[in-house]
């Protein structure tokens, strides 16, 4: 997808305008419900009238056909892919059939030094589990097919409008996912950059293209910057996030870029034990394949990331018995291995943990204050 966008940021999500605004969204791929204008609209399982990722494309179409060319327009498209269950178009089924996930990074690598429920998968993992990502990776890559169709569409669209130079288009995704890493199978819900980090591309009017920018941009962020395309003024807007328009378009606006940022995240579990894996006890969820437990109840963390041109660090606090913590230089090693908890100089985890501290407390603008 990425000849079709201009711009790569490092972190976070989708757009055009303002004033009309159209969404759509499920995680499902056939017989689902939707709820248009407040009315039920129910769906089945035929691939040509119900299959979401195409129907959300053509309503999306449908609804450029039907705007009022004066005012501005807002679209935001949320399709399935590529979510589970992985439901590809019928044409993509047999895509990718000789792909496997990456095996590079960390990869099946033990996860030493770090918080419990990282210690507790089978390694190396057992075939049965190479086997289920592996076909997990191949489905979400075969759904995605759509979904180069849906901005291929969209994007030709907005050609033939004449309306494509005029119009900021925002490509991104809700959260990272793993397969494999650290040896846990499929899931999200951890600290680490294959988790958190999702791809951002932006094309639109004073962005120059293939730019690649650095600074981070969370998902809080889109918010922001779509007002200030719009025309907003932000400071009568109480907010978390910067708008990145900045970033992107230095010609149109001022402004600076934040140094470091919070991550968190509240576990969840079963109060009872997964019946198919008992004596692992109660608190954990997502227990598959071969009983590996992607979350629990105290898999609940705070980290503050600092990255600026002097560091790259993430610092982490858990809220478990143990009040155990992660801290990774992301410089000299960028997939995370080794924990430097013990290494790390004290008065800079304490001033991390002071920084931390900040950042969960904070509101609107003193979020914004990068002291």
């Amino acid at each position: 997808l990425s000849h079709t966008f201009s711009l790569s940021l490092t972190l976070s999500y989708s757009l055009s305008s303002a004033s009309c605004t159209l969404q759509v969204g499920n995680s499902q791929y056939y017989n689902y419900t939707l709820s248009v204008n407040g009315k039920e609209q129910k769906h089945g399982d035929s691939y040509e009238s119900d299959y979401l990722t195409d129907l959300i494309t053509n309503r999306s179409l449908h609804f450029l056909e039907d705007r009022s060319p004066q005012h501005p327009f807002f679209l935001m498209l949320s399709p399935p892919a590529p979510h589970s269950p992985w439901t590809a178009a019928p044409q993509y089924q047999k895509e990718f059939s000789d792909v496997k996930a990456p095996r590079d990074g960390s990869f099946d690598k033990l996860g030493k030094d770090k918080h419990w429920l990282l210690r507790q998968p089978v390694n190396p993992m057992p075939e049965s589990s190479l086997n289920y990502l592996d076909s997990a990776y191949r489905k979400r890559w075969q759904t995605l097919l759509s979904v180069d169709d849906m901005v291929e569409l969209l994007v030709k669209k907005l050609d033939s409008m004449k309306e494509l130079d005029n119009t900021y288009i925002f490509y991104t995704s809700d959260n990272g996912y793993h397969t494999g890493q650290f040896s846990l199978p499929i899931d999200k819900r951890q600290l680490y950059e294959f988790d958190i980090r999702v791809p951002l591309m932006v094309r639109g009017p004073g962005i120059k293209p293939n730019q690649m920018l650095q600074a981070p941009v969370l998902n809080i962020d889109l918010a922001p910057t779509i007002l200030d395309i719009s025309g907003t003024n932000l400071s009568s807007v109480n907010v978390d996030g910067q708008s990145f328009l900045s970033q992107m378009a230095p010609s149109l606006r001022n402004g600076t870029t934040r140094p470091f940022f919070l991550v968190e995240y509240t576990g969840e579990g079963h109060p009872t034990s997964d019946p198919s894996c008992p004596k692992l006890g109660p608190g954990l969820s997502e227990c598959f394949p071969d009983c590996v437990c992607e979350d629990a109840f105290n898999n609940t963390y705070a980290c503050v990331r600092t990255l600026n041109g002097q560091n790259n660090l993430q610092y982490c606090e858990f809220a478990d018995s143990e009040s155990f913590v992660e801290v990774y230089n992301l410089t000299s090693d960028p997939h995370q291995l080794e924990n430097i908890v013990k290494k790390v100089d004290p008065a800079v985890l304490q001033a991390m943990n002071q920084r931390l501290i900040k950042l969960q407390s904070c509101q609107g603008a003193s979020c914004r204050d990068n002291k």
